[in-house]
C-alpha cells in the first residue's frame, strides 16, 4: 500500500525502534585489530602516516592485546618487523622470529586468551628487496618467481602455527600458495589450523601507509605482476574459487571500501566466512578528515565499518578496532 497508509518513518522514531529493526549490526567481536611487532623492549613507536597506530615490542604488543581483549575485540592480525632482512626473507620462518616470539608471549597472557591470533604469511616485511617472493633477473628486469616462493611461504606458515597462531593468513598472491601451505601444515601436525586466504588482494594505492608501518615498501618496481588489477571483478571470483579448491577455510577481501562490490559478489557466491581488510590508506584518509574537522569522528568510524559488514563481510580487519569497540560498548 502507498502513502499515507504506508509510512516508512514509523520504524525510525526512536533509538530503540531503530535498533529493533536494524538489518545489519556491528559488534566488537566482529573486529580484528592489526599489530606490528618489532624488536626491543618498551618500544611504542608512532607511525607517522597512521595516527594512533604504533610499532610495538613484544611486551607492548601483549599490553595492547590485553586492552583489545578487554574491549571484546575478536582477534589480532600480527605483522613483524625483523631485526635484519635478506633476499629470501628467512626471518619469516625463523623459529625465534619476531612474530613467533609475539605469538608465544600472547599465548602466555591470561588476559588475551580469548583473542583469535591470526598470523600474516608473506615475505615482503622480511626480504631486503621488499617483494613477496624470490626474485629472478630476466631480460625485462626483475620478476618474482612463483613456484620457488611457495616452499618458503609453506615453511613460514608451519613455523607460525607451531609458535601458536590460531589462523594463518597468506597475503602474497602467489598461485598455488594455499595448497602448498595446507600440505605443510598437515605434515607438521597442524591439520586443525585454518587458512584465511587473502583471496582477492588488489594492487591498490591505499596500501601506502602500511608500507611505512611494516617497513615493506618494494625497493624497485611494484607488485602489479602478482596482486590483482583493480578493474577485475570476475578474476577475483576465480581467485576465490581456486583458493577454496586448494583448501582455504576462509577468505579475505583487501582493500575494503573501494571494493565493496567484490565483497558483495563473494558473499553471494560462497558460503565460507568472509573477512574484509579496511586497509591503512582507508584509515589514514578518514583520520586526515577527522583532523581537519570535515567528518564526525565517531559517526564516520562506525558508518565506514557498518558499510563493510552490510556488503557481506563477517568480520573486519581495521585499525579502528579499539576505537570502534569503545563506541559500541
Amino acid at each position: 500500500m502507498a502513502f499515507p497508509q504506508t509510512r516508512m518513518r514509523r520504524l525510525r522514531r526512536s533509538d530503540s525502534m531503530r535498533a529493533l529493526v536494524r538489518e545489519t549490526t556491528l559488534e566488537p567481536g566482529d573486529l580484528i585489530h592489526p599489530i606490528f611487532i618489532c624488536p626491543g623492549q618498551g618500544v611504542r613507536k608512532p607511525i607517522g602516516s597512521m595516527p594512533g597506530v604504533f610499532n610495538l615490542s613484544v611486551d607492548e604488543a601483549v599490553r595492547d592485546a590485553e586492552e583489545a581483549a578487554s574491549l571484546g575485540i575478536g582477534g589480532l592480525l600480527l605483522f613483524g618487523l625483523p631485526e635484519s632482512k635478506d633476499e629470501q626473507g628467512s626471518g619469516a620462518w625463523d623459529e625465534n622470529g619476531i612474530v613467533q616470539q609475539g605469538l608465544r608471549a600472547l599465548k602466555q597472557s591470561a588476559a588475551a586468551k580469548n583473542l583469535v591470533l591470526i598470523a600474516d604469511v608473506c615475505l615482503c616485511e622480511y626480504t631486503s628487496h621488499g617483494h613477496c617472493g624470490i626474485l629472478d633477473e630476466t631480460s625485462d628486469g626483475w620478476t618474482v618467481k612463483n613456484d620457488p616462493t611457495l616452499d618458503l611461504l609453506a615453511r613460514t606458515a608451519a613455523s607460525l602455527a607451531l609458535a601458536g597462531a590460531d589462523i594463518v593468513a597468506p597475503s602474497d598472491m602467489m598461485d598455488g600458495r594455499v595448497a602448498a601451505i595446507r600440505t605443510a601444515l598437515d605434515a607438521a601436525h597442524s591439520e586443525d589450523t585454518p587458512i584465511l586466504s587473502y583471496a582477492s588482494k588488489f594492487a591498490s594505492a591505499f596500501y601506502g601507509p602500511f608500507r611505512e608501518a611494516a617497513d615493506s615498501a618494494p625497493q624497485f618496481g611494484d607488485r602489479r605482476s602478482y596482486q590483482m588489477d583493480g578493474g577485475n571483478l570476475r578474476e577475483a571470483m576465480r581467485e576465490i574459487d581456486l583458493d577454496l579448491e586448494e583448501g582455504a577455510d576462509m577468505i579475505l577481501m583487501k582493500p575494503a571500501m573501494p571494493y565493496l562490490d567484490v565483497i558483495r559478489a563473494a558473499r553471494q557466491r560462497v558460503d565460507v566466512p568472509i573477512g574484509a581488510y579496511q586497509v591503512s590508506g582507508e584509515y589514514s584518509m578518514l583520520q586526515a578528515a577527522f583532523e581537519k574537522g570535515w567528518l564526525d569522528r565517531d559517526r564516520a568510524t562506525l558508518e565506514s565499518l557498518l558499510g563493510i559488514r552490510r556488503a557481506g563481510a563477517d568480520f573486519i580487519v581495521t585499525y579502528f578496532a579499539k576505537d570502534a569497540a569503545r563506541l559500541l560498548a
